[in-house]
């Protein structure tokens, strides 16, 4: 069903990680155009993003508060981009900011504080200082009504409230979509030019971060590169979708993932699995009015994007879900299902709609995504789909997804047979091949990784580091194997080098899956990581580049990183 694409090198970059000068603390869309200067300049097909969606007060772009808004979080506050806008604010933001533009990490609270107050200034000119823009902007207002009007009023009501309190927590005069917009209008009635004023606000953001990210969508197709999108397999319980069409969801159930039977610090993950707090699909509901809400999101998303990923595909046959929220979690520690039935009205943590237990339910399982991911692909009018079909992967899943033509990942260090990693010249050319996503080390973290495990069992013997090191000298041999790298015969294993980290790009890029990707740590060795999944807080989703596009350029060494990385697309013919 997918149409054949060439095979493209590509590199993922989260939005809120490279730098320029004259940034806000984040990454932005003028500092990714430059990123799609680079990349067309060394022959890179595509760049990789994470969800742009807007967060509200949380930092993850998995837990969107829209599945239709954008996050201006990302905008570029400059004067040429922001209409109403003056240099005099800009540099009024700049000073206190100066510690979070500085910073290796970036800080939500005080970038979206300073931005702001910036968007706010620029709409109280805006129509004083670009009437020529007005009639766009009101255009703009009409023909996204469908989503805007209640996005609007969801954010106006987030604010009015508190944003810390999810909806479920306003006042019963605002518990459902028609007692929200008497609330509202009755407040219009007291002060109409307040209240418009600020729904009117939020429409103007969300009218510059689309006019900002299509343009930089024309900008790297007159570069000649993809920009590739991410659609998160649920949207927040607290959301704009969830308040309005609480009829496509079912908000007693939260999807997650089951425990792994690995190693986990949490206590709750280790017990009961990862609680993703979103809501479930009805299915069902969306399936009999032809999968509208899913064709809505889908056509956004294409407006920016040429290829997107579909989170955690295998959401799309069966996932695993809570009867309660994450709020609750702790309850659960340490409780067996009989003691945490009992506190739960009975229900405990499920397969939805059904578990792979028998052969009849994995026929079911295979047919329900059957449906749901032929509307999607009917929804993507050309768009190319990469499926992450990563974690324990049902047998059914990936011959099916073969079936339907949509692209399925190849991780070389998991995909192995008897022990061994399947070639990549071996490997479906419909797929995407990647060492790392932003849930795991790069490559280069890998290996520092399993020698530090080897160490320290070398150092400090006992079972549990034994089998850890044993797993490092697995993953080393598979990750050497692979890429064509000596097996050290008893010798140690080497550090990580350049000529590894050479042989380990090559081969991936060798590979026949149609795209491959190096994370953009990966390309300059840097081990740091994007997220810690089962985790919140600390590091997660802030990780900055060290240095602007400027800066590296006038650094010999991670010049000749890409110029190296150019070589290899060369040879490998994914120029």
């Amino acid at each position: 069903m997918q149409a054949h694409a060439k095979r493209l090198a590509g590199i993922l970059i989260p939005a809120f990680s490279p730098r320029r000068e004259g940034d806000l603390g984040i990454g932005d869309t003028l500092a990714l155009r430059e990123w799609i200067d680079w990349a067309a300049e060394h022959q890179v097909g595509f760049i990789q993003l994470l969800p742009i969606n807007e967060n509200g007060t949380e930092e993850s772009p998995y837990s969107g508060i829209s599945s239709a808004a954008l996050d201006p979080i990302y905008l570029a506050c400059e004067v040429a981009e922001i209409p109403g806008l003056r240099e005099s604010d800009i540099s009024t933001v700049r000073d206190p900011l100066k510690a979070a533009i500085l910073s290796p990490l970036v800080n939500y609270p005080a970038v979206r504080a300073a931005k702001r107050s910036l968007l706010e200034l620029a709409w109280a000119r805006f129509h004083d200082a670009a009437p020529a823009l007005s009639e766009e902007f009101e255009a703009f207002r009409k023909q996204e009504s469908e989503w805007l009007e209640d996005y609007a009023l969801f954010r106006f009501l987030m604010e009015f409230h508190g944003a810390t309190l999810t909806w479920d927590q306003w006042p019963a005069s605002c518990q459902t979509p028609e007692m929200a917009r008497e609330f509202v209008g009755r407040l219009r009635g007291q002060d109409a030019a307040g209240v418009d004023s600020q729904l009117g606000f939020f429409a103007f953001v969300q009218w510059l971060c689309f006019r900002q990210w299509l343009t930089l969508r024309n900008h790297a197709e007159v570069r000649g590169v993809k920009l590739m999108g991410d659609v998160p397999i649920g949207i927040s319980w607290h959301s704009s979708d969830v308040f309005f069409a609480r009829e496509e969801f079912h908000l007693d159930w939260c999807g997650g993932s089951p425990p792994e039977g690995m190693g986990q610090d949490d206590p709750f993950f280790q017990q009961w699995g990862q609680n993703w707090g979103i809501p479930l699909y009805r299915w069902d509901h969306m399936q009999a009015n032809g999968f509208h809400w899913w064709e809505k999101r889908i056509e956004r998303l294409t407006r920016i994007f040429q290829i997107f990923r579909l989170d955690h595909i295998l959401g799309f046959y069966r996932i695993y879900a809570f009867p309660w929220r994450p709020e609750r979690n702790h309850e659960f520690i340490g409780l067996n299902h009989e003691q945490a039935a009992a506190i739960n009205d009975g229900r405990l943590p499920q397969w939805f709609l059904r578990p792979d237990d028998t052969v009849e339910n994995k026929a079911s399982n295979r047919d329900d995504g059957d449906v749901r991911l032929r509307a999607l692909f009917h929804a993507a009018k050309g768009a190319e789909l990469i499926a992450e079909d990563l974690g324990w992967v049902p047998e059914y899943v990936r011959p099916h997804l073969a079936d339907l033509g949509i692209t399925g990942f190849r991780i070389p260090h998991w995909d192995c047979n008897d022990g061994h990693p399947t070639p990549g010249n071996s490997f479906p050319e419909n797929t995407f091949a990647t060492y790392s996503t932003h849930d795991h080390d790069p490559v280069n973290g890998i290996w520092r990784g399993c020698l530090r495990m080897i160490q320290h069992h070398q150092e400090s013997p006992g079972d549990q580091s034994a089998w850890l090191a044993g797993g490092a000298h697995d993953t080393l041999r598979i990750l050497s194997e692979f890429a064509g790298i000596p097996i050290p015969y008893q010798a140690p294993w080497p550090s990580f080098t350049e000529g590894i980290r050479l042989r380990l790009i090559k081969a991936l890029f060798s590979s026949n899956s149609r795209y491959a990707v190096l994370m953009i740590t990966e390309l300059f060795g840097l081990d740091e990581r994007f997220n810690h999944p089962g985790t919140s807080g600390g590091e997660n989703w802030r990780y900055r580049l060290p240095w602007t596009l400027e800066e590296m350029r006038a650094d010999s060494r991670l010049e000749e990183n890409c110029r190296k990385l150019a070589a290899v697309i060369s040879i490998t013919r994914r120029a």
